[in-house]
């Protein structure tokens, strides 16, 4: 389980900051440089070159949202002009995507991040501009609301890219699309000009994902330990009724992925931020934070002391690896990869989810998670090396991205998001949320 370094704090971790962030500059450059659009999105890195990898772009808002996160840290002008460019050029396709559930991904992190500075007064108030960032986020809250199904009890769930069968665990970080939109007085219109509440449609889909994606050790199933997670949730399309549990990255669906482990631990604390916000907070908090603390605390128990999870808590080589969870994450190990990707949002979700509650277990885990992600031999300080964080794993039993020393486009996007997010503590910035 983790090891906690108790005298860690946002400002002793600012040194390691600084040099993500330098880093990070290069390699947002060399990629700019060497890639074209007509590619398609750079998705993980091959030899430590970005490369494409077809499925979905998903990836895309993370490219471009990377060189808006170095700006917002560094105040270098060349990245935001960089990312606003880009976002202009090539993000609308993604903002009426109706085909995928990854709206929160493309479009919060790049239209979102620039109207989130606009508020802060970091970029020039701009009429229009703003009207430009506020009209996609609308539309693409709509448009990933459109891909709805209902549960048998009522409620209901944005439905991934396999059909209206499925609830991938994931979404529930892509949700904030839906909330913005909400934010903006937007609202998805029906049939017959019916309108529904974005937010409403947030909220179900979250109380969807904590109630079937989360187990929470109450005999749901022979491997129901508490915290465990479901990649993938299957239903009945005709009556809602939920089948089974499935995965797509995952080793089983009865094992725990440690990256869908990581976008529930990220999803549920910033939700709950948000929700708290609210002049009238919904009565579904409680259900919602079980969800974050059930997730969070299975993290803390099946991770290697330095904070770097192996890709699957049920993959079949750690078997061999003896007691894993006792002794440091080797991203060379022989038996089975770790992923730093999943480090890197479930950093972001400790530290979220124990600020909200004020518990040190969960505030100390994601800084430590953050101390050895800025450090050998998960930081790239080779300059021929595209990526940022290295030892990432993109779909192994697809064979995708699985070798030491790569990176992907998603980790060193939450990676930068997680060191900007500590950095604006540590210096007394604006708290970083992706609401306003």
């Amino acid at each position: 389980m983790i090891q906690t370094h108790a005298g860690l704090s946002p400002a002793s971790l600012v040194p390691k900051l600084h040099r993500v962030f330098e880093l990070s500059a290069e390699k947002i450059r060399g990629i700019e440089q060497s890639w074209s659009p007509a590619q398609g999105s750079p998705v993980c890195t091959v030899d430590g070159r970005y490369a494409a990898r077809g499925w979905t772009e998903w990836t895309q808002g993370f490219q471009f949202g990377s060189a808006i996160l170095q700006f917002d840290a560094t105040g270098e002008r060349e990245f935001l002009e960089m990312g606003r460019a880009r976002t202009v050029a090539v993000m609308a396709p993604h903002v009426t995507h109706t085909g995928v559930h990854d709206h929160g991904f493309n479009n919060v992190s790049t239209y979102g991040n620039l109207l989130r500075l606009m508020n802060e007064g970091r970029i020039p108030e701009n009429d229009w501009e703003r009207r430009f960032y506020e009209l996609a986020l609308k539309c693409s809250g709509a448009v990933q609301a459109g891909r709805w199904s209902r549960t048998a009890e009522g409620g209901g769930y944005i439905y991934s890219f396999n059909g209206p069968h499925s609830l991938f665990v994931d979404t529930i970080r892509s949700v904030r699309a839906l909330v913005l939109a909400d934010r903006l007085g937007h609202v998805w219109m029906g049939e017959n000009d019916r309108r529904v509440s974005l937010l409403d449609r947030a909220l179900d889909h979250c109380l969807a994902t904590a109630r079937y994606s989360v187990y929470y050790g109450e005999g749901r199933d022979s491997f129901d330990v508490c915290g465990r997670v479901a990649h993938e949730c299957v239903f009945n399309p005709n009556d809602g009724n939920f089948r089974c549990p499935a995965t797509q990255q995952g080793y089983s669906p009865f094992t725990t992925w440690t990256r869908g482990l990581a976008w529930a631990m990220c999803g549920f604390a910033e939700e709950l931020e948000f929700f708290d916000s609210m002049a009238e907070p919904p009565k579904a908090i409680p259900a919602l934070e079980r969800a974050a603390r059930a997730t969070c605390d299975f993290y803390l128990a099946n991770t290697p002391p330095d904070g770097i999870p192996y890709w699957d808590t049920g993959a079949p080589g750690l078997e061999n690896a003896g007691d894993w969870r006792a002794v440091a994450a080797d991203p060379y190990h022989a038996c089975e990869p770790v992923d730093s990707s999943a480090a890197s949002i479930a950093a972001q979700g400790l530290l979220r989810l124990g600020r909200r509650l004020g518990e040190d277990r969960y505030w100390e885990a994601g800084l430590t998670i953050a101390d050895t992600l800025f450090g050998a031999p998960y930081l790239s300080t080779d300059s021929r090396h595209q990526g940022l964080i290295l030892h990432s794993v993109y779909h192994r039993p697809n064979g995708w991205n699985w070798q030491p020393g790569e990176s992907s486009m998603w980790g060193d996007y939450h990676a930068r998001e997680l060191a900007l997010y500590v950095l604006r503590l540590a210096e007394g910035g604006p708290y970083l949320k992706f609401w306003f």
